[in-house]
């Protein structure tokens, strides 16, 4: 019998193809997707794994023998898909595994207007169904037609930031092989915008879903070096790294460093809300608390939220907030149906680097006032367990403020650590901050000592 815990997860569906995801799966989520919606027409993009292409048509096989339509957009990345489900006003899938190996493939759901679609709000139903069956309609079965909607996602993304007045940059972009190699040149490519003294250097742009020259996993420092190392041998000013389905960013500056999407959240949240004082925005528990103060300072709303996309994207809603931000990567606009966009935070970073004069390291420097740790992760027996005996070390220690939003924080002074569970696996996950290395250092050690004093 085969283990749907696998597959269906709690932001998305992903697994290893054929093994944990294949085209009668796909072909049964189709089908639940369209009966959980009610949809007349579904969107699909897909990327360039090898696997997308029959997948992406199982699913529309299953969703038009309930009725629904299908418009598939073709290749594209995960934030196309979402430019397609709020142009549009349909649901939309994408299939893409991100950042995982090329063994892997799932999809990314969403309800019309780019909607979150996770574990509450659609995927538990999904499950079910799959697991109970899914009913045959007697109805008439829907069609598949093709629309490219490429040239629209580019031009609406040049709608919301004018890069017409930078300085001259130059820029390395690593696709990572993955949809960043599309996506990019439609937005930023010389042909689309004549004259934009913007030099883009190409690093993998091919599209290959067997990731020759490394995993489209920025966020881990050893897929980085490649960028790092051309930034500085073209004496760049900034390079970018997108992940496999381009939906999230990472920055390298003039020095080939490392700038920390913290840095970038307070970066893009002084321009948004310049745009809109007053606003809200939205930022999860392992975003730095200079995050929450920038907001402060710029007269924003600063909103903390769980880690995760529908979370985000819930409280983006619920207080109407202009930008939402996760230290992961992701980057979440109101103007974007509240969805997230690698490719759009991009463009504010480059609109703000070239609009003065500064290199990155310094623009970027003005938004990172504390050390942190990175994220470590530690296997564990019982992750509740864990998450109390580290809660009670703390619980009476003077000047400590603790809180469950999402997993444990906590808050000494100026310096704390989080501490959350995985969801798919017995490990525990933990940020530290504080104002200096020493510090950090120090309460690092301590709160893993805890962590795996009874856990090997």
């Amino acid at each position: 019998m085969r283990d749907l815990g696998q597959l269906i997860k709690a932001y998305d569906i992903r697994g290893t193809v054929p093994d944990q995801f294949n085209e009668s799966t796909a072909w049964e989520i189709g089908a639940a997707f369209a009966l959980l919606t009610g949809a007349e027409t579904i969107v699909t993009v897909r990327d360039m794994r090898p696997s997308s292409v029959t997948l992406a048509a199982a699913f529309a096989g299953g969703a038009t023998s309930q009725g629904a339509n299908i418009i598939d957009a073709g290749l594209g990345s995960t934030d196309l898909m979402y430019f397609a489900s709020g142009h549009l006003g349909v649901p939309g899938a994408v299939f893409t595994a991100s950042h995982n190996p090329a063994e892997y493939n799932g999809i990314k759901l969403c309800r019309s207007g780019a909607a979150p679609v996770g574990q509450d709000t659609g995927l538990a139903d999904i499950r079910r169904m799959l697991e109970g069956g899914i009913p045959t309609s007697a109805g008439p079965s829907g069609t598949v037609t093709h629309l490219d909607l490429l040239a629209e996602y580019a031009a609406h993304l040049r709608g919301l930031v004018d890069l017409s007045g930078i300085r001259p940059l130059k820029i390395v972009v690593d696709a990572g092989n993955g949809m960043a190699g599309h996506v990019v040149p439609a937005v930023l490519g010389d042909a689309i915008l004549p004259g934009l003294p913007l030099s883009i250097v190409p690093m993998y742009f091919d599209l290959d879903g067997t990731f020759p020259n490394h995993e489209a996993n920025p966020i881990d420092p050893a897929n980085l070096v490649d960028l790092q190392k051309a930034v500085v041998q073209h004496r760049a000013d900034a390079g970018l790294a997108f992940d496999g389905d381009a939906d999230r960013c990472f920055l390298v500056d003039e020095n080939g460093e490392p700038v920390p999407p913290s840095a970038i959240v307070g970066l893009i949240a002084t321009r948004e809300l310049a745009r809109d004082p007053g606003a809200a925005v939205v930022y999860n528990v392992i975003t730095s608390q200079a995050v929450s103060e920038i907001i402060a300072e710029s007269g924003g709303v600063p909103v903390r939220c769980r880690v995760g996309h529908s979370f985000m994207k819930q409280l983006m809603a619920e207080h109407d907030a202009v930008f939402g931000g996760e230290h992961s990567g992701h980057y979440y606009f109101r103007d974007f149906w509240r969805a997230d966009t690698g490719m759009l935070a991009a463009m504010h970073v480059l609109a703000a680097l070239g609009g003065q004069d500064r290199p990155l390291s310094e623009l970027a420097g003005q938004f990172t006032r504390y050390t942190a740790s990175g994220e470590i992760n530690s296997q564990v027996a019982d992750t509740a367990a864990t998450l109390d005996r580290v809660a009670s070390r703390y619980a009476d220690r003077p000047g400590a403020a603790l809180d469950r939003l999402d997993g444990l924080t906590v808050t000494l002074g100026k310096t704390w650590f989080n501490l959350r569970p995985s969801n798919t696996e017995p490990m525990l996950r933990l940020n530290v901050e504080a104002p200096d290395t020493a510090s950090m250092v120090r309460l690092r050690d301590e709160v893993l000592a805890t962590v795996r004093e009874t856990d090997g």
